[in-house]
Formats: C-alpha cells, structure tokens, sequence
C-alpha cells in the first residue's frame, strides 16, 4: 500500500474509533457539548479548519482516481498484439491485483468520506440532544416552582375562609384567587413547553439510533472487505509460488 492510501486508511480508522467513542453510552451528551465548546478544542478547529478541508478535498481527489482505475482495469484487458490477457497468466495475474487494488483503493477512501458525514451528524444529534435535556429540565423545576407556589396560595386561600368573612378578608381572597388562577396558567403552560421538548427529544434519540444502526452496518461491511483483503492477499501469494 503506497504511503497516501496508507495515510487515507489511518484516517479511515481514526473516524471509527471517534464513533464508537462518541456513542459510548458511559458519556452523556452534556458532557460531549461540553467538550465541542471547550476553548482549546474551538481553537484546534480555527486553527486546523484550512488543512481540513484541503484533507477533504484530497481524499475527493483520491476517491475519484480509484474509481477510474476500478473502471480502466474493469474491463477485458489486451496486450501487444490485440491478444486478450488470459493468454498470458502472468500479465492476467498483475492485472488482477491492479483492479483488487483500485477496488480497495474505492472503499476505503468512500467509507472515509461516508463516516466524515456520519461524524457530522453525529455531533450535531448529541448538541441538540444535550440542549433539549437542558431545556426539559429547566422547565420541570419551573412547572415544580408553579406547582408549589399554587399549593401554598390555596393553603392560604383555605387559612382565610377558616378565619371567617371581613371586607379585608374578601380583598386577600381575591387576590389570592387571581395569584392562584395566574400560577395555574403558568403551570399548564409549563407543561405544555415540557411535552413539546421531551417529543423533541424523544425524536432526536430515535434519529440517534438511526445513525447508530448505519454505523453498525458499515462496521460490518468494513470488516467484511478487510477479511476479503486478507484472502485474497493469500491467494495472490499461492499463485505466484505456483
């Protein structure tokens, strides 16, 4: 493997341990929002933003060059002469291993460029679901806060009516009845903002299983061309001991 596929397949690999690490159940999604706003990770970005896009721009580079080659030795290849490779088993063997190569070349460079893509959403599905579980939480202790407020307003309102009737009485039960009736739609409004975020966050959490799941089946399809690579290295090396 020549040096830049070497340096796209350690990228390659690089991307699948920065997705299982961030769908490592063990590290909740504020503590990753957190960590995409930290001050020395938002300077590496500035700083190194450039280079990766001209990285990305390469492996676009790269990732259409294989294909090119996949399409060049793809076809029914000739030699000198208009005679067709098969008649030369060396050449029909080199021939091979250039197409396998390219083919390779093909996947790696393509799951490269996909799991940038997952990497994206990825990060952004676990910002929006660390925002709505702060949301959702703020307003739970807000719904809280309303509830007992009301509480103590009707303990109040209940004292009053105990104490018997008095113009002065009347007066701090209608305005008791209005904080009351006015917390109550505090409340219900509350509520009505705190069922809207947990379906936000009920959604984002299925989308997150979503990429979950595709990412899984690449894993797969990964380890199944690396254990197609491996054999077929093994069967290029019988052929030229034969």
């Amino acid at each position: 493997m020549t040096i830049q596929w070497t340096i796209v397949a350690t990228f390659l690999y690089a991307e699948i341990g920065v997705c299982v690490l961030l769908c490592a159940p063990f590290i909740s999604a504020r503590r990753w929002q957190k960590i995409f706003r930290s001050a020395l990770l938002n300077w590496f970005v500035q700083r190194g933003n450039l280079y990766f896009n001209v990285l990305i721009a390469i492996l676009l580079l790269l990732f259409g060059d294989a294909i090119r080659e996949m399409f060049k030795y793809g076809s029914t290849p000739k030699v000198q002469g208009g005679q067709e490779a098969a008649l030369y088993p060396q050449a029909e063997i080199n021939l091979h291993m250039k197409l396998f190569r390219a083919q390779r070349n093909f996947y790696i460079a393509g799951f490269a460029l996909f799991l940038f893509v997952v990497l994206r959403r990825l990060v952004t599905v676990i910002s929006n679901t660390a925002t709505l579980e702060a949301k959702s939480e703020a307003f739970e202790k807000q719904a809280k806060s309303a509830t007992d407020a009301a509480q103590k307003l009707l303990e109040e309102t209940e004292k009053l009516k105990k104490e018997g009737p008095g113009a002065e009485n009347e007066v701090e039960l209608e305005k008791l009845r209005d904080k009351v009736a006015d917390k109550n739609k505090e409340l219900e409004e509350a509520k009505d903002k705190l069922h809207h975020l947990e379906a936000d966050l009920e959604a984002v959490k299925k989308q997150a299983k979503g990429v979950n799941t595709e990412y899984d089946r690449l894993l797969g399809e990964h380890s199944k061309l690396q254990a197609e690579l491996e054999a077929a290295k093994g069967g290029e090396g019988d052929k030229k001991d034969d």
